[in-house]
């Protein structure tokens, strides 16, 4: 039997309101629920980016953040992206760095994104039941597809977040 994801429901700050099952939450976007993102970056600057599987049920076959994943109730964020960035990308992020954190919302669910950022070469070892492949990306190659089909709707607004962050802490 397997056991269903349980996800912390959560207020604008991060306080948790109560735990319910991910069936429950997705789908509600009136549920807040914590999520943390990771941007890997080599040292050229350029964006790491994972396709993810045709099938997830969330966004299959788009082009998506380096590292997403929900926050395990009593997880720490720092935890969270370590558990995250091994199941998905099978390294070990250490100390990555805090940038900044906003709401995201759509008609299907509603999360608060916590996201960090993390200069990496490699190697990887890409869990390829969650991703078709993974690349490096050219934050140019980014803008020019932003307005095709390619990529998740979230990235789409972490990329402009990240830009717009770049820009003003540079």
């Amino acid at each position: 039997m397997v056991v269903e994801e349980l996800l912390e429901v959560v207020n604008h700050e991060g306080i948790v309101i109560k735990i319910l099952p991910r069936s429950e939450i997705h789908g509600n976007p009136s549920l807040l629920h914590k999520v943390v993102h990771l941007i890997v970056v080599n040292k050229t600057g350029q964006v790491l980016l994972q396709k993810r599987s045709y099938k997830k049920d969330v966004a299959p076959e788009k082009w998506d953040t380096s590292v997403g994943g929900h926050v395990n109730p009593s997880e720490s964020l720092e935890k969270a992206i370590e558990r995250e960035t091994l199941e998905e990308l099978g390294f070990l992020c250490v100390n990555p760095r805090f940038l900044y954190s906003y709401i995201h919302s759509n008609s299907y669910e509603s999360e608060l994104v916590y996201t960090y950022l993390y200069q990496y070469e490699g190697p990887f070892d890409f869990n390829k039941e969650e991703i078709d492949e993974i690349r490096f990306w050219n934050l140019d190659e980014i803008e020019a597809v932003l307005e095709k089909n390619i990529l998740s709707d979230n990235f789409k607004s972490e990329f402009n977040r990240y830009i717009e962050h770049t820009q003003k802490n540079t």
